[in-house]
């Protein structure tokens, strides 16, 4: 009897002891490859600024129903992402008034944000400001330039898919990097 309770309990013992334990597969993301950073000058003479920009951006037409003239599109295809970029002919203290609008649009993300990290950009002829947006929101990142007497420009990183910070961390800083030396090499004309 006790012979059998002992066998019957090691039999146990080993049944447990050789089960497999489960563990779930974490999520993967693709690998993606940036190419080298080359830079061609914008060649749109119809609009009122230049600036230089990726050879891999394509530059396209803003369509919606309130296009006005110099806005576009800086789209990246084969990352699913556009940089809208929109302009406004600065009045009499209406600088002002229309940085106000970009840093409420920043801070509409809010809700959404971890974070959110301001850097200002200063050089001789104009000054502006660019957004840096934690999280899972529709724009990661906002920026502004302006010369406050003539020339209002306002621009936003869109990705076509759903937001997800992992996933697209490494897009986001590859591309932050076309937003900040499109900062540095705009002139308006």
């Amino acid at each position: 009897m006790m012979l059998r309770l002992l066998y019957t309990l090691i039999c146990l013992l080993f049944i447990m002891g050789c089960k497999e334990k489960y563990t779930p597969k974490p999520y993967g993301y693709y690998r993606i490859d940036f190419p080298e950073k080359t830079w061609k000058p914008l060649t749109d003479l119809t609009l009122p600024y230049n600036f230089k920009m990726a050879q891999e951006a394509i530059i396209e037409p803003y369509r919606g129903s309130d296009t006005k003239p110099g806005w576009i599109n800086i789209s990246y295809p084969q990352y699913n992402a556009k940089i809208h970029i929109t302009y406004k002919q600065v009045k009499t203290d209406s600088a002002q008034k229309f940085t106000e609008e970009c840093h409420r649009l920043a801070y509409e993300h809010s809700i959404k944000a971890e974070s959110i990290n301001e850097k200002g950009f200063k050089n001789d002829h104009l000054f502006g400001l660019i957004y840096f947006i934690e999280g899972n929101t529709a724009s990661s990142t906002q920026f502004y330039a302006t010369d406050s007497s003539d020339h209002f420009i306002h621009g936003a990183l869109y990705f076509n898919q759903h937001p997800d910070k992992d996933s697209l961390a490494p897009v986001i800083n590859y591309l932050r990097k076309d937003i900040i030396n499109l900062m540095e090499t705009i002139q308006f004309k």
